[in-house]
């Protein structure tokens, strides 16, 4: 494929815009795209204009890949603080194009090199106006955005469909063991039990023969999904990385359990997983419980749940808001059904985490696909 080299400063073009009391929404930008800002009641007198198709920048964070291509708003404001540019010709390179190989991871390293300042690195129009840029003929960038745009349509059913489920799977278990339950008037052959008769925390610490495993922080899960990352070599890991966690595990984190730092590990993850301290294990026990893990799952994730853990862990000493297995969680009552009851809540729930652990597996394919399509854009 024939590629044509440019200077990117030869493709666009500054727009210098002042708010002249348009009646427009305010927008910050960050690496995920535009975001609400925080001050909707600012003076924006000084307010940069940008329309549809413009690129928009925070200076200050270029490393950070701040930069957002307008595909929503015809019309919008920014802070003045920020920069804003669009595209000269586009019959040379497409907006969305442009967009994608600005994504790139090695766009965001060439701002982090040329950022200029003492304090604080900027990176402005004028320093990406020098990064080199190959562009192929304009027909097969019409076809990698087209490309692009399915795989992300494709993406957001599937996170939809995954949301769906989890909002359908928690409704089912609040009917079942949470809403309209009198406790002091169960059904024959059930009673209130205690979360420790069910899982326990596991701690054991391992050593290690491999080179390379994948270390999980607690920001390293989120509102049931495990973020994936490359192998890691060992010695650069934090020391207190010695758990490993096993198929079933309920990850959760000890800090702040407001902000849903929880995940269940499903069957298709890697082997070679060790975490941070700050997360739990909580790993089923073997007996007639065995099979109840999500059940506890469910309970954890419920919102008055974590909103009561998280005034416990408002309470607690220390620098940052925490819970412990022993302090806050093992002794928790919740509903223990008859064992036939039980089984087929179990049954239910697996068959539904099948089904969501498939499309979280097609969605994480899909994100492959799209990253070897960036990688593959200036070949």
């Amino acid at each position: 494929m024939q590629l044509t080299k440019y200077k990117l400063g030869d493709l666009i073009v500054q727009r210098r815009e002042k708010n002249k009391n348009y009646d427009a929404p305010i927008r910050g930008v960050s690496k995920e795209g535009f975001i609400r800002a925080k001050q909707q009641e600012a003076d924006t007198s000084i307010y940069n204009v940008f329309y549809k198709y413009d690129f928009v920048f925070n200076p200050a964070r270029m490393e950070l890949n701040s930069i957002a291509l307008n595909l929503e708003y015809e019309k919008a404001l920014c802070s003045s603080l920020y920069e804003v540019f669009y595209v000269k010709d586009e019959n040379v390179v497409l907006p969305e194009f442009l967009n994608l190989h600005i994504k790139r991871e090695e766009f965001a390293r060439h701002c982090d090199y040329i950022g200029l300042g003492s304090a604080r690195e900027y990176c402005r129009f004028a320093n990406i106006s020098e990064f080199d840029i190959e562009l192929p003929p304009i027909e097969v960038q019409r076809e990698i955005v087209e490309a692009d745009r399915l795989i992300k349509r494709r993406i957001r059913i599937n996170e939809q469909m995954i949301a769906k489920l989890e909002e359908t799977a928690q409704a089912l278990y609040r009917k079942m063991f949470v809403d309209g339950i009198d406790k002091e008037n169960l059904p024959e052959g059930w009673r209130m039990g205690k979360i420790g008769e069910i899982i326990e925390s596991y701690s054991k610490s391992h050593t290690f023969d491999k080179k390379k495993l994948i270390f999980l922080n607690t920001s390293d899960v989120l509102e049931g999904k495990i973020l994936l990352h490359d192998y890691s070599e060992v010695e650069k890991m934090p020391g207190q990385a010695k758990k490993k966690i096993d198929n079933g595990d309920i990850l959760f984190s000890e800090i702040r359990p407001a902000n849903k730092r929880f995940a269940f590990v499903r069957e298709d993850h890697p082997e070679d997983f060790v975490v941070s301290t700050k997360l739990m294990v909580l790993r089923t026990k073997k007996n007639e419980y065995s099979y109840n893990n999500l059940k506890v799952y469910f309970y954890l994730t419920q919102q008055d749940v974590l909103d009561d853990l998280q005034k416990q862990a408002d309470g607690s000493s220390g620098t940052f808001p925490q819970i412990t297995f022993d302090g806050n969680i093992r002794e928790r009552e919740l509903i223990i059904a008859d064992e036939l009851t039980e089984k087929k809540w179990s049954d239910c729930l697996s068959v539904y985490y099948k089904y969501r652990w498939e499309k979280e597996q097609e969605n994480e394919k899909l994100t492959e696909l799209q990253s070897l399509l960036l990688t593959k854009m200036g070949q």
